[in-house]
């Protein structure tokens, strides 16, 4: 009787109901009139009615279906409007006062109802969702659990196709029924699979009445003022059952992996935000995966059985490759590993093999040293990329055994040579497994008694029941099938032993990445204990204990990027590499011109600092020697340098050589500027961005000027300077008019801080005509786009054809080294001593001098400068492209390595897409890439990397942001 039902509700097909009869049925009914459009489903019909009433729903079901089921559904929404803070539809009585009505169409005995409409929208067209959205639909199907948990109707106890109870038993008919239908035999192995391990948890599995289809097609969201999504309601009860509580979870996260990008453990969110709501009991946590899978099986067959009873369902055929992709997806790992991961994600840990009592695996080296190789992120072995060569993991264990005779790998220590830079996928770089270099013909004995077995690459396994001894180097004459008693001889050791436990009888890997690392090691925990060697790593520092160090103890107005920063502790060229070994590719770091860890920079360094470093007053050759260097690289007449420590130690000097040259305090500046933070490099920065009280802030000496933006600026195109010179003649006639001395002007020859944008052809031969000509000097601001970055230009000035006063740099001078300078002519340099001397501490100290004179020889040796030119102008190609694909993408700016995206919502507005660009950082952030957004809006990507750049890197980079992009839509 049961199977007979499940086959005939499983075979119904849509009702047949068009557009003109159901607006008639909704006038007669109703008293409503209005545009239908059909709604996706697959048993049943319903239609969005768009009335001068308001906006509903009009469901149309079989009237095989019984009423009470339907009542059922109508006084849980009743029952939810009342008691829960959740929107649910309200179901809208006909003209008789009922809620429920029965019709006939075409000889079709129909059920009839009206609901109102939730505003929002589902999110199944989205690829890729959030942790945070994920992880909603777990807490909202939590809270929905609760709210229904002492709901009772007599409509809930019913047969249903979705109940998994009822799994086994539909899946084997309906593979009985279905020809030529694809994946059988995996279809088959789930049936078989899941009924094992339901079969021991069904009777302690709590029941109540669940929703059983909260999914991404029932739940509505809508996207708040931050571009965040919020939870609006919740449709469609038709599924509402009395079944167990799990199968609630087990249909949200199913339905949730067609969103996981291959990656099932991307629903553990959603279980920990049940968990933390709904507490769960463990045998439902064992019981959830199994009933998953189950749930991704019954999707496919339901699907396939309905598509061929209504082959013209457009619902179905889209939905078809959603589901058979969560049946793959659920496939895809074992059940004791996702069992594992579910577990380890509420804390639920299984006991330690140390509890158990082993024999020594090798017992001829009881209490004998073993030399512990560090191959983690901070080994002092791994220098210049050379963790990069393949095998050197191997050889650095054979060096060690060569000179100590025992030498063994850590467990679970992250492997930096696993890292891969450029990649969106996680490294697999945690070992599941200890690597031993031992004398051959080391004896391995048995530590407890089981099973042996043979596989492929040379392992041998030991198994006692679902515990087994995975071992790889071992010779042995023992044949497959072999039972050992503990103590008996495996075999002796004939090349590098691995050693590995698994709790489980299946396939571990030797290495896991590290969102995987509690489930793995839940199931292939250290084999320490067997080996009697404390090999296990020693433990990170909690990144959460770390970063509250720091926000206790460093002044908060130290920002650091992102709210959850990853540990950043070893570079390499492009790339940052947190401590679990994923590599980052780094599109922020224009102080790195060189990459980081380039072997030059710690030999000369290393080299000076074991010689002398001291202050510029005592005299040493790199002084003068790196003095010379800067003048030939600028322009002819400037033949004096300052040297200091940063950029805005460089600024706030120019400015003061202004004060002194001119006799006057007046400075002229851009607007949405950024010179630097002390006193004076403040005053003239006029970003709101770094600043938020940047323009009510300005001493009476500054004077900001229209910011010459051709983007987005009061006036715009190539043609625009003459207009935005008009600004700094109004600033210069008041200056003039209050009989005050202008100093001078400071401008970025390319505007930097809003992403490198070009100035108007000929805009600063003008303003620096009219500020000379009122006796002020005129400085150019390079500390973000000189010395090469640009590509085209070494300096930012050129561009524009002009030669400033004085000349500010920093940034890449020194490749992270405290660096700075000032170039400018004789007879401004000296207007300073009236003043008084100069002196910085640590500007031009020999350390400093050497380094960079290097990072100059690295670049011209390395082809740095013709890197931006030949790579930026690929990667600027690139980006451009964007704009044809992505409306959000408004511009590309900038040149070389120097390089801005503009993001807006409207191209004739320019609206700037602030959020969306907040976002999007931090999905580049979840896919490998470092990127901040900057501008007064904070609505424009800078990017500006190291000038070692690749044309892999920038591929990649392009890449995951279209990927990101595509997924805003």
């Amino acid at each position: 009787m049961l199977l007979a039902t499940l086959i005939h509700r499983a075979s119904l097909p849509c009702p047949q109901v068009d557009p003109d009869q159901a607006a008639h049925l909704l006038e007669q009914h109703y008293g409503l009139t209005g545009t239908l459009q059909a709604l996706g489903s697959q048993q049943d019909l319903n239609y969005k009615v768009d009335s001068d009433r308001g906006r509903f729903v009009l469901k149309i079901c079989r009237g095989d279906y019984a009423a009470v089921e339907l009542q059922a559904q109508h006084a849980a929404l009743n029952n939810l409007q009342a008691h829960v803070q959740m929107q649910v539809p309200q179901v809208i009585k006909a003209h008789t006062g009922e809620e429920l009505l029965t019709v006939a169409v075409d000889g079709q005995n129909l059920h009839l109802r009206l609901l109102d409409y939730i505003d929002g929208q589902p999110l199944t067209h989205l690829p890729h969702l959030g942790r945070d959205v994920i992880a909603g639909f777990g807490a909202l199907c939590g809270r929905m659990s609760l709210a229904l948990a002492d709901f009772q109707h007599p409509g809930l106890d019913r047969t249903l196709q979705w109940d998994p109870r009822h799994a086994q038993e539909l899946i084997t008919h309906l593979l009985a029924t279905l020809q030529n239908l694809p994946h059988r035999a995996l279809l088959e192995q789930v049936a078989e699979q899941v009924d094992a391990r339901l079969r021991d948890l069904a009777d302690h599995l709590p029941w109540q009445a669940v929703h059983m289809d909260i999914t991404d097609d029932n739940v509505m969201w809508q996207r708040d003022a931050q571009r965040h999504w919020q939870i609006q309601g919740v449709i469609d009860f038709g599924d509402l059952v009395h079944t167990w509580r799990i199968a609630d979870l087990s249909v949200t996260c199913a339905a949730l992996l067609h969103h996981a990008e291959s990656d099932p453990f991307a629903i553990l969110p959603a279980i920990r935000a049940f968990h933390a709501v709904n507490p769960l009991q463990r045998e439902e946590l064992q019981a959830l995966w199994p009933l998953i899978v189950a749930r991704a099986a019954v999707l496919v067959l339901s699907s396939e059985q309905q598509q061929r009873l209504d082959p013209n369902n457009s619902y179905l055929l889209k939905n078809a490759e959603h589901e058979w992709e969560i049946f793959h997806v659920a496939m895809s790992v074992p059940f004791e590993l996702m069992e594992a991961a579910i577990l380890s994600s509420v804390g639920e840990t299984p006991a330690p093999l140390a509890d158990q009592n082993f024999a020594p695996l090798l017992p001829g080296l009881v209490g004998q040293e073993f030399a512990l190789i560090d191959l983690g992120v901070l080994s002092p072995h791994f220098e210049a990329g050379n963790w990069e060569q393949p095998g050197i993991d191997r050889r650095l264990l054979d060096e060690a055994a060569t000179v100590h005779g025992l030498a063994a790998s850590r467990y679970g220590q992250y492997r930096l040579s696993r890292t891969r830079p450029d990649s969106a996928v996680e490294p697999e770089t945690f070992p599941l497994h200890v690597e031993l270099h031992l004398p051959h013909g080391t004896v391995l004995e048995a530590p407890f008694g089981g099973t042996l077995r043979k596989g492929a690459d040379g392992l041998l396994s030991l198994h006692d029941g679902p515990l087994s001894l995975r071992l790889w180097g071992v010779k042995t004459a023992l044949n497959p099938g072999a039972v050992l008693v503990e103590g008996q001889i495996i075999g002796e050791v004939h090349a590098p032993l691995m050693v590995q436990v698994c709790r489980a009888d299946i396939e571990p890997p030797l290495f896991c990445a590290p969102s995987r690392v509690p489930a793995w090691q839940a199931l292939c925990p250290s084999p320490a204990t067997l080996l009697g060697l404390a090999c296990d790593a020693e433990p990170e520092l909690d990144p959460e204990a770390l970063l509250a160090r720091r926000d206790a103890s460093f002044a908060r107005s130290q920002k650091h990027y992102y709210v959850d920063p990853p540990r950043i502790e070893r570079g390499w060229r492009n790339h940052l590499i947190d401590m679990q070994g994923r590599s980052y590719l780094d599109m922020l770091n224009n102080v790195a011109v060189l990459g980081h860890g380039h072997p030059r920079m710690a030999a000369v360094a290393a080299r000076q600092w074991s010689l002398l470093n001291t202050n510029s007053r005592f005299h040493y050759a790199a002084i003068a020697e790196f003095s010379e260097r800067l003048l030939a690289l600028a322009p002819e007449g400037m033949d004096r340098v300052f040297l200091v420590n940063s950029g805005t130690e460089a600024n706030d000097l120019a400015i003061r050589l202004a004060w002194a040259y001119s006799g006057g305090r007046d400075m002229l500046s851009v607007l949405e500027a950024y010179h630097g933070w002390s006193v004076a490099a403040d005053a003239v920065s006029t970003s709101i961005a770094d600043n938020p009280k940047a323009l009510s802030s300005r001493p009476d000496w500054v004077h900001p000027v229209t910011a010459p933006n051709t983007y987005r600026g009061e006036f715009r195109g190539p043609d625009s300077a003459p207009d935005y010179v008009r600004s700094v003649e109004h600033n210069l006639a008041k200056i003039a008019a209050s009989q005050r001395q202008l100093a001078g002007f400071i401008c970025e020859p390319v505007y930097g801080n809003a992403g490198g944008i070009s100035l108007p052809p000929g805009y600063l031969q003008q303003v620096y005509a009219r500020v000379r000509a009122q006796g002020g000097v005129c400085i150019a601001d390079e500390v973000q786009v000189g010395y090469g970055r640009m590509g085209h230009f070494f300096w930012g000035f050129e561009e524009q054809g002009v030669v400033p006063d004085i000349i500010t740099m920093a940034k890449g001078m020194g490749n992270g080294q405290p660096l700075g300078a000032v170039i400018t002519r004789r007879e401004i340099a000296e207007a300073l001593e009236a003043e008084g001397y100069f002196f910085s501490s640590s500007g031009g100290s020999p350390v400093s001098c050497r380094i960079g004179m290097a990072v100059l020889d690295v670049m011209e040796e390395e082809k740095l400068w013709e890197n931006a030119q030949v790579v930026g102008g690929h990667f600027k190609a690139r980006l451009q492209a964007l704009i044809d694909r992505h409306p959000l993408v408004g511009a590309v700016h900038g040149s070389g390595f120097y390089l801005g995206l503009e993001l807006v919502r409207d191209r004739h507005t320019l609206e700037p897409a602030t959020e969306e660009t907040a976002l999007l950082c931090e999905r580049l952030r979840e896919l490998g890439i470092f990127m901040q957004p900057t501008g007064d809006y904070l609505n424009i990507l800078k990017i500006k990397p190291p000038m070692v750049t690749s044309k892999r890197s920038v591929d990649f980079f392009v890449d995951m942001l279209s990927k990101a992009l595509n997924e805003q839509a």
